[in-house]
């Protein structure tokens, strides 16, 4: 079997594994206690977001972890992101210490800027995803750079806060604009990935810019999206008959098709047996005819279109 290793090398030359807890939508009492059982299970990655509004008890996992000594600071890459209300320059680095206070930490190993979209500052993570839309129900923007804001953020590489700073959300033209003038190169992209938005050529663009892309909804966010009439991937038939030749779960299938393409994956889970079973896939492959078969899934359908509260073109 072919050797896919469990870590990939960002352009900092820190390591980053590629299998990663995601916790968007774990509610605050449940995202703890998941990201305390992926630590102990084998897990040495945590994926977090100011915007998810769970910090804090994820916070009270990391301290109770690292004083415990159950894991080394060192041991785990932890990531969080920067939001959209706080782009401004002077704002850059209130953020991401409020973010540090909340997690317990000293440093984050990767800080990403969570949209390419600044919005007006007065507007408050609690007021939710509704916050700051005008009368047709688009989003109000703030007249603030995205070049103002990364170069905030590389000063917070220079302060130590972060090793790594990336962003999300980002598209091919995005990414040239930034590469333009970044002194720090980006180290990630987190993106929305899975067999039905492969992505394709974005990939290809980061694998030439020495970027890392990260897939958020790997497993195309089942349980947010079985109620809403969208397409389940993991009902997938091509999935599910190779999940049966493999005598594995269709999850263990996508992320094995993340991690086969030279990407990071962040699935979310606060089910112990599932957190587990995500990160047993080292143990088998896909075939070259079993990626041929997935490739020929793609739809560019999106589960997380912004378009939809924020009536913005984001992607064109």
């Amino acid at each position: 079997m072919k050797k896919i290793d469990t870590d990939l090398i960002l352009n900092t030359g820190a390591i980053m594994p590629s299998i990663g807890l995601g916790t968007w939508k774990s509610l605050p009492d449940k995202a703890g206690q998941a990201v305390l059982c992926a630590l102990m299970n084998g897990y040495r990655h945590i994926d977090c977001a100011a915007v998810y509004r769970n910090e804090k008890e994820i916070g009270v996992s990391f301290k109770k972890v690292f004083e415990d000594k159950i894991r080394d600071r060192e041991e785990v890459f932890i990531t969080s992101k920067l939001w959209n209300s706080e782009h401004k320059k002077e704002d850059v680095r209130k953020a991401c210490e409020a973010t540090l206070s909340n997690l317990n930490l000293e440093y984050l190993d990767l800080y990403l800027m969570h949209w390419g979209v600044a919005i007006p500052h007065k507007e408050t993570l609690e007021a939710g995803w509704t916050v700051g839309l005008d009368s047709d129900g688009v989003i109000i923007r703030e007249k603030v750079s995205i070049r103002e804001t990364w170069e905030a953020m590389e000063e917070l590489v220079e302060l130590g806060l972060v090793k790594a700073i990336g962003v999300s959300n980002f598209t091919t033209m995005m990414l040239v604009d930034l590469l333009s003038y970044a002194k720090i190169k980006p180290a990630v992209n987190q993106i929305e990935l899975h067999p039905y938005l492969q992505q394709t050529e974005l990939l290809e663009f980061c694998k030439r810019n020495g970027i890392i892309l990260t897939g958020y909804s790997p497993l195309g966010s089942p349980g947010n999206n079985k109620d809403k009439g969208l397409p389940i991937l993991v009902e997938d038939s091509i999935i599910l008959a190779i999940a049966s030749s493999h005598n594995k779960s269709p999850a263990q299938i996508l992320i094995r098709w993340g991690i086969q393409r030279g990407t990071v994956v962040i699935p979310k889970s606060v089910t112990e047996e599932r957190i587990k079973e995500n990160l047993n896939v080292f143990d088998f492959e896909l075939s070259g005819e079993e990626m041929n078969k997935i490739a020929e899934l793609n739809k560019n359908f999106r589960f997380v279109n912004p378009y939809d509260w924020w009536k913005i073109p984001y992607f064109i």
